[in-house]
């Protein structure tokens, strides 16, 4: 989507006209809220009946300001925001060993302490997806292949982070959630962006897509998996490479077999996906997909 303005103005610019409707006015008849220009009346902007026009907003904001970045193309990388990094899921594996030793038939420690050891070992994914936006950054330029994540902790820091590594650009796709999720400080400032809309968010997710690439995570990364799935399916997107990292992960969590046992996916939908287990193998099979040599 381009969104071009005409070279010449006839008309007074929104900014002009806010800059004047902001000048202090001391009559009494003009401080009701009906008087606000329409765009600077957050009640009227958030009423339910605005909802398409919010949508519309949320879906022209983000696109504007990559296109005025000139990026063109993204690497799309999401997975769990609990995943930590090695150092830090240590650490709360120590902890987890303290508070049993003080009370070793306490169950929920049990529990707290296998849980801190599973995420231990999952924690090596940190690092893959931080070698591996490293890797895609090293291979791209700011317009081309920019690591794009959903912006929160975890697996999209990981991402984030080995770009920042490089020196290079990344984009942080954030979103609203009651319980705040901050963007991780690795995103680059200007391409930070926050969504009210999980829709709006996700088509972004996709809009600029070369290959997405699924880490283990739990409902958000299965739903931004499937929908993307769906889309490549029924022919709404073109084919890009879907890359699940992790077999061992993806084929405990999802039998997608039995989906074709079912009958419910063809035999031919598995080929819409590769499983890949190291961010090296990951890399080879989006060079290969962009100079077609699969």
């Amino acid at each position: 989507m381009t969104v071009q303005l005409p070279r010449t103005r006839i008309f007074r610019s929104a900014h002009e006209d806010a800059r004047i409707a902001g000048k202090p006015v001391d009559a009494a008849h003009c401080q009701s809220l009906s008087y606000r220009l329409a765009f600077q009346d957050p009640d009227f902007l958030l009423k339910d009946e605005l909802r398409p026009v919010r949508l519309q907003l949320e879906l022209l904001k983000p696109e504007l300001t990559l296109q005025e970045h000139h990026i063109e193309s993204t690497i799309v990388i999401f997975g769990s925001a609990r995943i930590s990094e090695p150092q830090a899921a240590r650490e709360a594996v120590r902890q987890a060993e303290v508070e049993l030793n003080h009370d070793p038939e306490n169950r929920v420690l049990q529990q707290k302490l296998r849980l801190a050891e599973r995420q231990a070992a999952n924690s090596r994914y940190y690092d893959e997806a931080r070698r591996l936006g490293r890797l895609i950054a090293a291979h791209s330029d700011d317009h081309h292949f920019v690591v794009m994540t959903g912006g929160g902790p975890g697996i999209m820091e990981a991402a984030n982070r080995g770009a920042h590594d490089a020196g290079a650009a990344s984009i942080g796709m954030n979103i609203v959630l009651p319980h705040e999720q901050l963007p991780n400080p690795y995103i680059t400032p200007d391409l930070n962006f926050r969504f009210h809309y999980f829709a709006i968010r996700k088509m972004h997710l996709i809009m600029r897509a070369k290959c997405l690439i699924a880490f283990p995570g739990g409902f958000g990364t299965l739903d931004e998996l499937f929908e993307t799935l769906t889309l490549i399916q029924t022919g709404k997107v073109r084919k890009i490479p879907v890359l699940l990292f992790g077999k061992t992960f993806w084929e405990r969590i999802i039998n997608f077999q039995a989906l074709v046992d079912e009958g419910t996916i063809s035999e031919q939908d598995l080929n819409l996906f590769t499983y890949v287990d190291a961010a090296e193998e990951a890399w080879e099979i989006i060079v290969q997909c962009e100079t077609g040599q699969v």
